[in-house]
């Protein structure tokens, strides 16, 4: 199982998202790559960055979270009050594994119920020999 850990980091008042990249981001991946992540990626957006990074389990996703390097940088964002989201899981735009089955239309290929049938009544009786 994957066990992902999103940062998304927002542009502050005169001060982007990327200038934080460039002072933390190294020190961000050192500290994952360091503490077991398989994977990490960053993504760039015109409202700020975003880092995603993959552990083997939530343990080393939740140590990696604690670490002072880390904290550090969360604690420089761009916007301290409105520019931080940290979260488990991927960023939602990511997709699942799985593609989703397209659903069909409420009306299409609609049928006509069965017409309901009259009941019959059986009466039974027993012969006597």
């Amino acid at each position: 199982m994957d066990y992902w850990l999103t940062i998304e980091v927002f542009d502050g008042d005169g001060s982007p998202a990327s200038a934080w990249r460039r002072a933390h981001g190294d020190d961000l991946t050192e500290a994952a790559v360091t503490n077991g992540a398989r994977q990490w990626g960053w993504h760039e957006h015109h409202w700020g960055v975003v880092i995603e990074v993959e552990f083997t389990d939530d343990e080393q996703r939740d140590r990696f979270r604690g670490l002072a390097a880390v904290r550090a940088a969360l604690d420089a964002v761009p916007d301290l009050a409105h520019g931080l989201l940290v979260y488990p899981g991927r960023g939602g735009g990511s997709g699942s594994r799985v593609p989703r089955r397209p659903r069909p239309i409420p009306s299409a290929g609609a049928g006509e119920l069965p017409t309901p049938h009259e009941e019959q009544h059986l009466r039974l009786t027993t012969l006597l020999a």
